[in-house]
């Protein structure tokens, strides 16, 4: 397939990549690839596949390996680039440069300078799964990845807990046990939440649950790949000397089951299925 050649001008083009399947590209994005003085990259190989796979040519350029070890040398490379009126592409590995890869200081410097920063979008795992969670999207919050130390996650979780918006994070899956557990006991047993692994991918799977339903299913039932883990938020009152079940035989009075559930779950911010089950035994008793 043969790409556009566009006259680019000079600046700093960040290119989102697939964060699974090679077609999520977008055609913008082949045609900078296709047009850039200067390819960068966060992994040189990654990059040079996606470019092959698309029939991109390198017609002699040289990919530079851009990423959090490079050290300062290689920014003031791209720089100097820059300065020279070269047009630089930096892809990241997957997905959109600098949201939990690197890019950010060559973004600031460049920016500082007076180049021409802009961005050729594209895919990226947190909007992907914020559409497929089923959790609120009004308002989120992307924390990245937790700290190792389970302390130091602890308090992280803490810090984050009455955060008014959706939570999203990366997580490992030899940590997402732990992780959900944590979560569970500082955020609350009974939000819902929601683990998304391996998107776009071809065994790509979404798990909907509570934190406790979740972190009991994950300690049993380990699971491998890139992984999002996404938090609903705290919700307005709480179930906490509330008698639920007094609420709910005062709503079945004049409402249907499932509409009585739904209206005392979202008044006290306690989990839907569980109050359904609830109002279900009410209203056989």
């Amino acid at each position: 397939m043969n790409h556009q050649i566009v006259p680019l001008k000079a600046g700093l083009y960040f290119v989102a990549t697939p964060i699974g399947t090679a077609r999520d590209i977008t055609l913008r994005a082949l045609d900078v690839l296709a047009s850039a003085d200067v390819l960068a990259a966060e992994d040189t190989r990654s990059l040079r596949r996606l470019m092959e796979i698309h029939g991109v040519p390198l017609n002699g350029r040289t990919v530079l390996s851009y990423h959090d070890h490079s050290g300062e040398g290689v920014r003031a490379k791209l720089l100097a680039l820059l300065e020279d009126g070269r047009s630089v592409a930096y892809a990241s590995e997957a997905g959109t440069p600098l949201i939990a890869d690197p890019g950010y200081h060559l973004a600031q410097t460049a920016a500082e300078a007076g180049h021409l920063v802009t961005s050729a979008p594209g895919a990226s795992a947190i909007i992907t799964a914020l559409t497929l969670a089923g959790l609120p999207t009004d308002a989120f919050f992307f924390a990245g990845f937790l700290p190792n130390a389970k302390s130091q996650r602890r308090g992280a979780l803490e810090a984050l807990k009455e955060v008014p918006g959706t939570l999203v994070f990366y997580e490992s899956p030899k940590r997402l046990a732990a992780m959900l557990s944590d979560s569970a006991e500082i955020l609350g047993e009974t939000r819902d939440a929601a683990v998304c692994r391996e998107l776009t991918k071809k065994f790509e799977e979404i798990r909907r649950g509570t934190l406790a339903e979740l972190s009991q299913v994950m300690a049993e039932q380990p699971v491998k790949g890139e992984i999002v883990v996404l938090i609903d938020r705290t919700r307005a009152g709480s179930s906490e000397g509330v008698d639920l079940e007094a609420e709910l035989r005062a709503a079945l009075e004049h409402m249907s089951v499932r509409d009585a559930a739904e209206t005392v779950a979202k008044a006290h911010g306690v989990n839907k299925r569980k109050v359904y089950s609830l109002a279900l035994s009410l209203k056989k008793g």
